[in-house]
């Protein structure tokens, strides 16, 4: 599997209209959030299912909960003013500046196995995550 090849953009600041983002000039952002060709696959395939408007990004998103004290939230949204945009393997990855605190050089995957199928984030950042895996701490 090659490496997940990625952009990182920022939208406008605040009061400014939502034209496409622009692309930010620091080189050490890209590749800061990925995204394998498996998952993209899945995002375009659940994209397409629900008819999802073509301007919504995947926003990838860090809340407090879950019995190791953060959790992964996933879902279509429109860019917001200060976002971080990547464009990774045709996805665009939506994250706010608090959570990407939390997901620098994350890699996200979609897996399929006995325990079910679903979005496998693969984050340095953690310190360690609950037995179930649906929560995490740094």
């Amino acid at each position: 599997m090659s490496e997940p090849q990625s952009e990182v953009t920022t939208t406008k600041p605040e009061g400014a209209p939502a034209p496409a983002p622009t692309p930010i000039d620091d080189p050490a952002m890209v590749g800061a959030l990925n995204l394998t060709e498996v998952a993209a696959a899945k995002v375009q395939e659940i994209r397409d299912a629900e008819d999802i408007e073509p301007s919504y990004g995947l926003r990838v998103k860090v809340m407090g909960g879950g019995c190791a004290g953060f959790q992964y939230d996933l879902y279509f949204d429109e860019p917001a003013d200060g976002d971080n945009v990547f464009s990774v393997q045709g996805v665009q990855l939506l994250c706010d500046q608090m959570s990407f605190m939390y997901l620098m050089g994350t890699t996200i995957d979609y897996v399929e196995g006995l325990q079910g199928a679903g979005f496998k984030f693969n984050n340095p950042n953690t310190t360690g995550s609950c037995g179930c895996g649906s929560s995490f701490s740094v």
